[in-house]
């Protein structure tokens, strides 16, 4: 049998539910697509996804560590910086950065610490 890879999920720990749905749902423009408990009370594991861009965010320990970065190749960059310029989101204010060896960079980091950087690279 061939090994086929299907998808990508980067699982990000996050401390603070409606921060995080802030952030994610609300400035990014993600949707929830399912959400796990173990029971009531329990830590949150959820998957967010915008286009074919998918997210693992939980609370739980042993998940992952604060501080990680996602590195995401996006089409549109200078679109999605601004799309998140008119958003009235008062703690990130993201610029665009130009690396001639790289391509266009948008840095964002979330209320926890992971950085998600989106490069449209150079043709």
């Amino acid at each position: 049998m061939t090994v086929l890879f299907r998808r990508t999920a980067p699982i990000l720990r996050i401390f603070d539910i409606a921060k995080a749905r802030e952030f994610y749902l609300d400035y990014l423009g993600f949707t929830v697509d399912w959400e796990h408990r173990f029971a009531d009370g329990f830590p949150l594991y959820m998957q967010v996804s915008r286009g074919d861009l998918t997210l693992h965010l939980s609370e739980h320990h042993g998940d992952a560590s604060p501080g990680a970065t996602v590195y995401v190749e996006i089409d549109g960059a200078g679109e999605l910086h601004a799309e998140l310029k008119a958003k009235d989101y008062p703690y990130l204010k993201p610029g665009l950065e130009e690396d001639a060896g790289i391509g266009t960079i948008l840095e964002l980091t979330d209320p926890f610490g992971n950085r998600l950087r989106f490069v449209q690279p150079n043709p």
